[in-house]
């Protein structure tokens, strides 16, 4: 034991993974940053590998990921592995902000690791759009046009902005290329993101469902032992998903090739954007839309720098809000997915005020 406490590499690990102290009283919810961990691994892992078969050509991509499903071995696994596990790592993301959100994990002095996991979560967002789009299907190729259009309300600079993301004036082959190359890189940044998380994590410690200091335990054997339970749940939900319903997330219009002369019926984003993309349209002018849905992530990092007060614990009017909250978030994501015109414009309209309000009240009440 002394020598590991000596050499400086295995005295890190020691610090994070054996002698750390948690409070004794935390519970499953405080598993999904470990969760998460497990499936940022499996993510660069599987992406790597599907990496060495696909091909970033407008011509050859949708050729190649078919390649990849019918030719390389278990080359549909490493697939549906990548694939379901992004929509999992938003799953277990959106527990892991509202468990934050619930227990107030963003008051001081833990103002520096909130602010690096809205990073990590804006990160997560832009990957994730960046990989929907390499399959090259109908939803792939339309969902980048509609996204990178979004940049044309900057002034000034937005159209530079837009054809910079292109790689000419329209969506194709340099778009792609830039797209891989972005999708390749933005994991690696989001591992360092991760390790500047932990980093913080470990100098404020965590907290805990009564926000009181209490009796602490050492995070081997006791947290580990909790952790590998959610890791074995985490890959049971996994292999039922990837094995019995592996499109089951997915959209059918993006297993047709990509055609710039056919635009979708409805053109929808995946499932863990919809209720941003309900956040966009509820709003006529587009200007005010873009803002209102970039608006609807940044809002999280302002909630540091105005709830100050270190409260002992959720009051039961708080609770009654984040699950009012938790409902309308939910709404918002059918909305989403539904066609723009009435009645789903006007609920879009009051679900967006809710999201918006929900937050104002936590800065107001600290």
């Amino acid at each position: 034991m002394k020598f590991v406490k000596r050499n400086p590499l295995l005295a890190l690990v020691n610090d994070f993974l054996i002698d750390s102290p948690l409070p004794a009283n935390i519970t499953y919810f405080w598993n999904t940053g470990s969760l998460l961990g497990v499936i940022l691994v499996i993510q660069i892992l599987t992406g790597v590998i599907l990496a060495m078969h696909y091909t970033p050509n407008t011509l050859y991509a949708f050729a190649s990921v078919e390649h990849i499903m019918r030719d390389v071995n278990y080359g549909w696994l490493l697939r549906y592995l990548h694939a379901n596990g992004a929509s999992f790592f938003f799953i277990v993301v959106y527990l892991h902000i509202g468990r934050g959100l619930y227990f107030g994990s963003y008051r001081p002095p833990r103002l520096i690791l909130w602010i690096v996991g809205v990073f990590i979560y804006i990160a997560m967002m832009a990957t994730a759009f960046l990989g929907y789009v390499l399959p090259w299907g109908q939803m792939s190729f339309w969902g980048a046009t509609v996204i990178t259009n979004f940049f044309s309300v900057i002034p000034w600079l937005g159209q530079d902005i837009i054809h910079f993301l292109w790689g000419g004036f329209s969506v194709d082959h340099p778009t792609l290329n830039r797209f891989f190359s972005f999708h390749y890189l933005l994991p690696f940044i989001l591992a360092a993101l991760v390790i500047i998380h932990l980093l913080g994590l470990h100098q404020n410690g965590s907290t805990n469902p009564l926000s009181v200091r209490g009796d602490y335990l050492r995070f081997h054997p006791y947290f580990i032992s909790k952790d590998l339970v959610g890791f074995v749940w985490l890959f049971i939900f996994l292999a039922i998903l990837v094995f019995f319903m592996p499109n089951y997330l997915g959209h059918p219009d993006n297993y047709i090739p990509a055609n710039p002369l056919v635009t979708p019926h409805h053109i929808v984003p995946e499932w863990y954007f919809l209720p941003f993309y309900a956040i966009l349209r509820a709003i006529p002018n587009k200007t005010l839309g873009v803002i209102a849905m970039f608006g609807s992530l940044l809002i999280l990092l302002a909630l540091p720098w105005f709830t100050r007060l270190r409260l002992s614990g959720n009051t039961p009017m708080m609770k009654v809000l984040f699950w009012i909250f938790v409902a309308n978030f939910f709404i918002l994501m059918w909305l989403g997915g539904e066609p723009i015109h009435s009645p789903y414009t006007e609920i879009s309209q009051v679900c967006t005020f809710i999201y918006f309000a929900y937050f104002v009240v936590l800065m107001i009440m600290g």
